[in-house]
């Protein structure tokens, strides 16, 4: 820190009386009392006069009144402000630094310490100092800014504020390379608090070097310095998002109901409007979507404008498909309702894809292959955004209060598309089927009828074939489909043309998803290990025979009595006769395709007829 030592006199014969008296240790006698707030201060009239001409009249009015003392009234900087003042007068030792050093400016600014009175005066030693060290160090500019917030408006027109500003912009913008002060970086690779000396450590130093040293600035005056390194035009979105972000987090608490409460509601309005007004004009770039979510979701929470909201909603719906489902689990402000705004998630997939369909209704002269790559990053987008609206799907499905309406819009709010497999909109389906008990036939029909069962893996076909749940025509056309599926031999996996031409669908489906989809992952995985006993348990019955080692189900009563009825009813009247004659046994479990096949033309035709 640089400082300033003004006087020559031993500062220690300035000495104090309890906390409200200040006088100085002298064979003359003091001839003067001056209050400030509620220090008095005893000094002589002759020093005083000699170096300020307010006081020179103050005191001029005081002895035609008879009186020696004066009062002095909004002192800027109060009594130490006035007694740097004073010990300048008397020759004192006095050492100015970046935290006194504005009050000083004030306080003899107050006190018309200037050139006329005397040369060399207080102002003058004050504004070398502050010209040639303080606006010139990266670190003592911040803590002069700091300070001037308490001396405004004198701060203000003597244009501290300014420079100051000036000076911490300015350095903002200097090439990386050529910054040789100290600085706090605390990111990434360096140690928490590490003061950089980037000359004797010879480290790169990185472009937001700065963003951290003035985040301890208030709001108004960050502001204002944020506004100052965007005009200078040298500073890319990407480090202004880091700024704002790190400014966030350091000030913005991160407990909900802190953020509610009425201590710092009106805080957190003024800091998240500040925050928005800032981010960079650039609405595709600079900020992260969980970034831009985060301030959504206090912007519902202190009530912030409605222009700010939507602004907001713009930007994010840029990059949804870079968010998280978690991400979007935003609180419903108002009480009674949902838990999570879910008509705010469905208002940003809606404007996602209006976005991409402006994109898609472009005409271009030709097919470049930047324009190939961009469809590509937007099938990809698309496909990421399908599988976050499953998860949260599964997420909100156990609110009782979701209405199955709100369920159907949000998940019929993506595309056909985006869902190539239809694992995840099941289990959310699932999900909510449990929990809402009380669903009619008609309510569970409309909502299974969002389930494609041609894009349900094998797993997810095994836990729908025992789900007592679900309605028996969904069950129905899932044990078809499987069928179907085993006939072709296709009971591993999904085909390209199930996936539309994308083999690898079904791994890239795989991602974090809620405890209630894992939930229902880990059943499926019981369901492959009660499949393989029961393999193991008839290949060891059975010894080889074909006829007993079909690919099958392990199916609860209800599914399996459709299954037997579904296959084994519909032959013709010879088929079904030795069908009858055999009712008194256990019906099998699944029916091979070479078995199928042998029932004739016709029975096949009306078995494929049904779904």
């Amino acid at each position: 820190m640089k400082f300033m030592k003004l006087g020559s006199k031993p500062a220690d014969a300035f000495q104090s009386d309890g906390s409200d008296v200040r006088y100085v240790v002298s064979e003359l006698a003091t001839d003067v009392i001056i209050h400030v707030g509620e220090v008095r201060f005893y000094l002589h009239k002759f020093p005083l006069l000699s170096k300020s001409n307010w006081l020179q009249g103050l005191i001029l009015k005081a002895n035609e009144d008879n009186t020696d003392e004066v009062f002095v009234h909004d002192f800027p900087g109060g009594p130490k402000a006035f007694e740097i003042c004073a010990k300048f007068c008397y020759g004192m030792v006095v050492i100015l630094n970046a935290y006194n050093v504005v009050a000083a400016r004030c306080a003899a600014e107050y006190l018309e310490m200037t050139e006329d009175v005397e040369k060399g005066n207080l102002i003058f030693k004050i504004e070398v100092f502050l010209n040639s060290s303080v606006f010139r160090s990266w670190k003592d500019s911040i803590i002069v800014l700091q300070t001037t917030k308490s001396l405004l408006p004198w701060s203000e027109e003597l244009k501290v504020v300014g420079r100051c500003i000036d000076s911490i912009a300015s350095k903002t913008s200097v090439d990386p390379a050529n910054v040789h002060w100290s600085y706090t970086y605390s990111k990434k690779l360096a140690a928490s608090d590490e003061i950089v000396e980037s000359q004797q450590r010879m480290r790169i130093v990185p472009k937001d070097w700065w963003i951290e040293d003035i985040c301890e600035l208030d709001v108004d005056l960050y502001k204002r310095v944020m506004v100052a390194v965007k005009s200078k035009g040298r500073m890319s979105s990407d480090v202004i998002g880091e700024a704002l972000k790190a400014y966030t987090v350091r000030w913005l608490h991160d407990s909900y109901d802190a953020l509610a409460t009425d201590d710092y509601t009106r805080r957190n309005r003024t800091l998240v409007e500040t925050i928005i007004r800032l981010l960079p004009s650039d609405r595709g770039s600079g900020c992260s979507c969980r970034f831009l979510l985060k301030l959504l979701k206090v912007v519902i929470l202190v009530g912030a404008g409605d222009l700010l909201k939507e602004d907001l909603m713009d930007r994010i719906s840029l990059q949804l498909h870079k968010a998280s489902w978690k991400d979007l689990l935003i609180p419903a402000k108002s009480s009674g309702d949902t838990i999570y705004d879910v008509d705010l998630v469905q208002s940003l997939v809606s404007r996602f894809m209006m976005r991409l369909g402006n994109t898609h209704d472009t005409d271009f002269v030709e097919k470049s292959e930047n324009r190939m790559h961009e469809i590509d990053l937007e099938h990809e987008s698309l496909l990421t955004v399908g599988k976050m609206i499953d998860c949260y799907l599964a997420e909100i499905a156990s609110d009782p209060n979701l209405p199955i309406s709100t369920f159907i819009d949000l998940s019929t709010s993506v595309p056909e598309a985006a869902r190539p497999i239809h694992d995840g909109l099941y289990a959310a389906i699932d999900i909510y089927l449990k929990e809402h008990p009380s669903l009619s036939k008609a309510e569970k029909k409309r909502i299974c009828r969002l389930i494609d069962v041609k894009k349900l893996t094998v797993d997810a076909c095994m836990l729908a074939a025992q789900n007592e749940r679900l309605p028996l025509r969904v069950v129905v056309r899932v044990l078809f489909f499987v069928q179907m599926r085993a006939a072709a031999g296709r009971l591993t996996a999904p085909t390209n043309d199930t996936l539309h031409g994308r083999p690898n669908e079904e791994d890239d489906w795989e991602r974090p998803v809620p405890e209630n989809l894992n939930s229902v992952k880990r059943q499926i995985g019981n369901l492959k290990i009660k499949e393989d006993e029961r393999r193991s348990n008839e290949g060891k019955k059975s010894n080889g025979d074909n006829k007993d080692r079909g690919g099958g189900f392990l199916l609860p009563s209800r599914s399996k009595r459709i299954f037997d009825k579904f296959w084994v009813g519909k032959g013709h009247g010879e088929n079904k006769s030795s069908d009858t004659s055999g009712s008194s046994q256990s019906p099998p479990t699944s029916v091979k395709p070479m078995e199928a096949k042998s029932s004739g033309s016709s029975s096949r035709h009306r078995r494929y007829s049904v779904s």
